[in-house]
């Protein structure tokens, strides 16, 4: 049973930020959930295989189901 998402931002200024999120489910949900999430949050820029988050303070690196 999962308990929370955390999220890996890379921040613009070099600083890694770990937001968390409560979340209940299995892991197969909380992928599925965090996949809903990356794109909710970020677009992808194919040209440099990345995704940037919307609000313009870095990128998107992955998520951890606790």
């Amino acid at each position: 049973m999962v308990k929370e998402i955390v999220l890996i931002i890379l921040l613009f200024n070099g600083e890694l930020s770990l937001p968390s999120f409560p979340f209940k489910g299995t892991v197969h949900e909380c992928f599925k959930y965090s996949d809903q999430l990356r794109v909710e949050l970020a677009t992808y820029n194919e040209e440099r295989n990345v995704w940037f988050l919307k609000d313009g303070i870095g990128t998107w690196q992955g998520f951890i189901c606790n």
